[in-house]
């Protein structure tokens, strides 16, 4: 059996795709679910009207992307955190905080969910990711300095 999937679907496939399924597991537990419609002549062509539709704004955004990555990339954002004498600050540094230091300072905003890092906990430099889109990527440092350092 051949089904759209209507979301995200672990082990089957990606929203918006056409999968083929056992008949019982599309019939019992997808569609009823609301996870996947039949692929049948009617739903193909809406889907396939949907992803031009989507394919022409995701080309507005993608040049949007290109100029805010090109903005971040490579650059440096300093954050001021207190800290002890052996370099661990109290508590950690988060993805709001870098946002907020990543509009202040060059004017970037992102989406909170697009933002890969590691736990941040002690002073120093580390590295950050923001994945605008599935094609466009920035890698940015951030500088963690003790509060006496300013």
């Amino acid at each position: 059996m051949e089904i759209i999937l209507l979301k995200d679907v672990d082990k089957v496939g990606d929203k918006d795709t056409i999968v083929k399924v056992k008949d019982g597991y599309g019939r019992n537990y997808l569609i009823p679910q609301k996870l996947a419609i039949v692929a049948n002549a009617g739903n193909r062509s809406q889907l396939a009207a949907k992803m031009r539709r989507s394919d022409a704004k995701e080309n507005l955004l993608l040049d949007t992307y290109r100029q805010q990555a090109a903005a971040v990339d490579g650059k440096t954002v300093t954050i001021h955190s207190k800290a002890g004498t052996s370099g661990k600050i109290f508590g950690s540094v988060s993805v709001p905080h870098v946002l907020n230091a990543l509009k202040s300072q060059l004017g970037v905003e992102a989406d909170r969910k697009k933002v890969v890092m590691g736990d941040i906990k002690e002073l120093g430099s580390h590295a950050v990711t923001i994945n605008f889109h599935k094609q466009v990527a920035a890698t940015f440092n951030v500088e963690v300095v003790g509060e006496e350092a300013r």
